[in-house]
């Protein structure tokens, strides 16, 4: 069914409407459903017998027929009856329809409505974003709007105007070919204030004390191309998330050191994986993802959405100075991992993030020549220092095996200020070296943190598994000879960073269980011959492992976990051998019994937000969900603590079970700490790609 809709390239403002609307393009009172073109007649299942259109957030009555909800919610005003069968209903009695048929919605094609600048189609779901980030139609149509309510003064010509009217320009990142996240000559800029369906979003609540400090979240949506002398090379960062899970969107969770990623330093945890390759992967499953983002080649192209943080008066003032500043990568590499690189970075006391004070004489980077006083530092490995302290980036540097990327922000002809002192730490000045600095200080240290506090998930944070999902304990029992193999290799422990159990990473042909054939790639070993194997290290587990190996029989329990609705990537998918290691999205099958959590404490000042927003919980349709989070915003206490990750699931919130909750019982919990909140997580390992 072809919707008989207006151009809105030639429709006339009215008294009553005077813009288009964001979301679908068209002009209709903001009260009234969105308007679509759609491609092909659309089943008569599908249409809301109120507007006779396609139904928009459908909703289903008792008596079995379903309606738009702005469309039943106005009837339901005047009347107290089904408009189909008459039969009495009051719209409290009504649902939102099932997932299966929303879903089905969600995918009917629709046409641009810029038909004059861009001829694409696109599932309906994927309109807005079309508009927002790719149409040159909804753009040139913005910048027209913008000129009219800001006319240009005589004799003078506005510069082209960004898609957003709002949304001030982050001063971290010029404009043009050398900007940190743009390749793009149409990077879109938009305002995240308000939250998606179904997204708990303390991180962006406002309050009217707020507002002078921050106006709205800001993204950033660029295209970056990435290129790759081996085209087989792992990109080297973990990605979460997908539409077979609540968080939807694919996010990067981690981005490791000396990947590629890492040395290209504009790709950051955290951004949304959009495009690669030109194919829209915003609503593709988890594994059809890493299937993407595996495919060799020598240059991939990435649109990823980037957030920028909560824009405030200081942005707008200093986004003039933003364009004249340069952004360059450096690389020093170390001979060993000790090697100092001789660089003092300090905070300033008029601008955020941190700042090379000095190059110490005769150190690496000044023999390198291509870092200055007074560079501000953006990234260092791919880590996001935007809004981090020089001990972070201390601590990066010195825990780098080799090589050191640095990519750096430079205004030529600019004086260093004074270092400030912050009461928050008894020092702002970290030198990268462990020597004494040059102006008689005390050596920095840096070390890693000790195990933080993992323990057993206890009975009552303990759920079900997730719809999709089945764990299959089995036990093996094997006869072989003394000397004969098992023929494992193994992965995981205890003292793994994310705190796994042991599984399998492969199953050698020359082992008793190849023979055997019931263990298999992915299985969690739970004991051999009795003992324990769930508590245990890594070289614990080998060394148990082998020492039952030299038994004339071996009794294996180990636990395998499908994902009905997710199979792993075909063999075809470049994988690393003895590195193998499930997917993110096996581990959300993995029973609850064998979770280690660990307790993350956050404190946030009266006139901050928490800084991360969360998906997931109990729903009428899908039932009980993990809580994830899905983002972590730059500046904020989530972000400065680095502990949590995107992707991360939340089983309590001080010690409250977040099991059964929905997001309107959750979201009180959130917004009642107002100085200190723990947070009860579980975090398992992004899939590689």
């Amino acid at each position: 069914m072809l919707a008989t809709m207006a151009d809105p390239a030639a429709e006339e403002h009215t008294s009553q409407v005077s813009e288009l609307c964001s979301e679908c393009g068209q002009f209709h009172l903001l009260l009234d459903n969105h308007l679509y073109n759609f491609q092909d007649e659309v089943d008569d299942e599908l249409i809301c017998h109120i507007c006779l259109q396609p139904l928009l957030q459908p909703m289903d009555t008792p008596c079995g027929h379903t309606y738009c909800f702005k469309c039943l919610e106005n009837f339901m005003q005047e009347y107290n009856f089904c408009p189909m069968d008459r039969k009495k209903l009051s719209f409290q009695q009504c649902h939102k329809s099932s997932l299966l048929v929303r879903n089905l919605l969600d995918k009917l094609i629709v046409f641009c409505p810029f038909k004059d600048e861009c001829q694409q189609t696109m599932q309906r779901c994927e309109l807005e974003a079309h508009l927002q980030n790719r149409c040159p139609g909804f753009k040139k149509y913005k910048s027209e709007l913008q000129q009219k309510k800001n006319p240009v003064s005589k004799g003078k010509e506005d510069p082209p105007a960004k898609v957003e009217t709002n949304t001030p320009k982050d001063p971290e990142v010029p404009s043009g070919g050398s900007s940190l996240v743009a390749e793009s000559s149409a990077a879109a800029v938009v305002s995240l204030g308000t939250a998606e369906p179904g997204l708990v979003n303390p991180a962006f609540e406002e309050t009217e004390e707020d507002l002078p400090q921050r106006t709205s979240l800001v993204a950033e949506t660029t295209t970056i191309e990435i290129h790759r002398e081996d085209p087989e090379e792992e990109l080297g960062m973990r990605i979460v998330g997908g539409k077979d899970t609540p968080l939807g969107n694919i996010v990067v969770q981690e981005v490791l050191r000396d990947s590629v990623i890492a040395a290209d330093g504009r790709i950051a945890p955290g951004d949304h994986i959009l495009e690669v390759n030109g194919v829209n992967i915003s609503s593709v499953t988890h594994c059809q993802a890493v299937s993407f983002l595996r495919h060799p080649g020598p240059v991939l192209h990435l649109m990823v959405l980037q957030e920028k943080g909560f824009s405030n008066k200081s942005a707008q003032q200093d986004s003039t100075s933003a364009a004249n500043r340069e952004v360059i990568h450096v690389t020093l590499i170390k001979r060993d991992r000790s090697e100092p690189l001789g660089i003092k970075l300090i905070r300033k006391t008029d601008e955020a993030g941190i700042f090379i004070l000095d190059l110490l004489e005769g150190g690496l980077a000044a023999k390198n020549g291509k870092l200055s006083r007074n560079d501000r530092v953006l990234s260092i490995n791919g880590q996001d220092l935007r809004q981090g302290t020089p001990e972070a980036a201390a601590q990066i540097i010195q825990t780098t095996e080799s090589r050191v990327n640095f990519v750096i922000l430079r205004q030529p002809g600019m004086q260093l200020s004074d270092p400030v002192e912050d009461s928050s730490t008894s020092n702002n000045s970290s030198s990268s070296s462990s020597s004494s600095s040059s102006n008689g200080g005390s050596p920095v240290h840096h070390r890693r943190r000790v195990d933080q506090n993992h323990y057993r998930r206890k009975s009552h944070y303990q759920k079900d598994l997730p719809q999709g999902y089945i764990s299959h304990e089995k036990t093996v029992a094997i006869k072989k000879e003394p000397k004969e193999s098992l023929g494992i290799t193994i992965g995981g422990g205890r003292d793994n960073k994310n705190k796994l159990p042991i599984y399998v990473t492969s199953v050698q042909p020359i082992g008793c269980l190849f023979r055997d054939g019931r263990i298999k790639r992915g299985d969690v070993l739970l004991s051999i011959n009795g003992i324990d194997l769930t508590h245990l290290n890594y070289y614990e587990a080998v060394a148990a492992l082998k020492s039952n190996a030299a038994s004339h029989s071996v009794v294996l329990k180990a636990l395998e976990i499908l994902s009905l609705n997710s199979p792993e990537p075909s063999s075809d998918i470049k994988e690393q051998g003895f590195g193998w290691s499930p997917l993110w999205i096996t581990w959300l099958g993995l029973p609850s019994y064998l979770h280690c959590c660990q307790d993350i404490v956050l404190s946030k000042g009266n006139l901050e937000s928490w800084g991360f927003s969360i998906v997931g919980g109990f729903e009428e349709s899908k039932g009980n969900q993990p809580f994830f989070i899905k983002t972590i915003v730059p500046g904020t206490p989530a972000f400065r603590d680095r502990k949590l990750k995107c992707g991360d699931e939340i089983v309590a919130v001080n010690g409250v079970p977040a099991i059964g909750m929905s997001n309107s019982e959750l979201i009180p919990m959130l917004k009642e700490q107002r100085n200190k909140v723990t947070l009860t997580v579980v975090s398992w390992p992004g899939s590689l790609v």
